[in-house]
């Protein structure tokens, strides 16, 4: 996939481009069905799919949240946008500049430097300053400009709207389970390994501990299972977001015991698919309990995910 920084970089195609209109943070089901849908347009056009997303995020610039609430950081998404068979990514850069641009300003730069025969949005689509242009502003500029406008409707499961927001709510409560039904993949967190304090090793459960962009949404503190990949290949994981409390209250730590692996994985990136929560952190009378309660969670992580067939791995953009 070909990643274009800028709307005026985007270059000049020799055939017909059918373009994604999002933001494409979660990347879950209602998103991979967008953009399956561009794909199949340009597919019967002989054309390129394309797919516009924002970095930083539009939500970071005109309302900060006040936690970390990124289902994707930016390069994870471009990951996930490819996997799709996107054949170009428009990443724009969302500033207080652009904030300002007017719903017919920003559908006349996308045709200016774009020039798309197609656009594929979602039902509920906004842009512009004050998210003023619906898809009803965007069908009847359309119409006049000779684009064709494609509306994917919503996807549902189990009865309920698939959306990020949803997605988040899930997470941020610990249920990375039911999360994944709307992802329709496990969610990930991927970062470096770091130097922690070695407290697990003294334990007998030496982990990982992960270094996390900033901004990427964290799952509630509990105890997980989770698929890890490493540069060195994949293994069941018994994964602790919390705050080690047995040990007296300290900083927010994601760190990971990797079965069956022994080995230095320092300065390394480890990818996390959380597949299950298991309990809630808990603050433990003596080590010993503790170490009694590490030694069930492994066997149960083990157990849950005898099974379990392997993520597929971010690939390269």
């Amino acid at each position: 996939m070909e990643v274009v920084r800028g709307i005026e970089a985007f270059p000049q195609q020799r055939v017909p481009v059918v373009l994604g209109l999002g933001t494409f943070d979660g990347m879950h089901l209602g998103h991979q069905a967008l953009l399956s849908e561009v794909v199949r347009i340009a597919g019967e056009q002989e054309g390129r799919g394309a797919a516009i997303t924002f970095d930083p995020h539009p939500l970071a610039v005109i309302a900060p949240p006040p936690e970390p609430f990124l289902l994707t950081t930016i390069e994870e998404r471009l990951r996930l946008i490819a996997s799709l068979r996107i054949d170009l990514a428009l990443v724009i850069r969302f500033d207080a500049e652009l904030r300002q641009v007017s719903a017919q300003e920003w559908m006349e730069l996308l045709l200016r430097h774009v020039r798309m025969s197609d656009v594929v949005c979602g039902s509920n689509y906004t842009f512009g300053r004050d998210r003023a242009g619906t898809v009803q502003l965007l069908r009847g500029w359309a119409e006049a400009e000779g684009v064709r406008v494609h509306i994917v409707p919503p996807v549902r499961v189990g009865g309920a709207l698939v959306s990020s927001t949803l997605i988040r709510r899930l997470l941020r409560a610990g249920d990375v389970a039911e999360a994944a039904r709307y992802l329709g993949r496990w969610y990930t967190l991927r970062g470096t390994v770091q130097r922690g304090d070695a407290r697990g090793r003294t334990l007998g459960f030496p982990t990982a501990n992960l270094s996390l962009p900033e901004e990427k949404l964290i799952p509630g503190t509990g105890i997980y299972t989770a698929m890890a990949r490493t540069e060195r290949g994949l293994h069941q994981a018994a994964v602790s977001i919390g705050t080690r409390p047995t040990f007296g209250p300290g900083a927010l730590v994601v760190e990971a015991y990797l079965l069956e692996f022994s080995g230095d994985l320092y300065g390394e990136t480890l990818e996390l698919h959380f597949v299950q929560r298991l309990r809630d952190e808990l603050a433990f009378a003596s080590e010993a309990a503790l170490i009694r309660q590490m030694r069930e969670d492994v066997s149960e992580t083990a157990r849950l995910l005898a099974h379990v067939e392997a993520p597929a791995p971010f690939g390269a953009v």
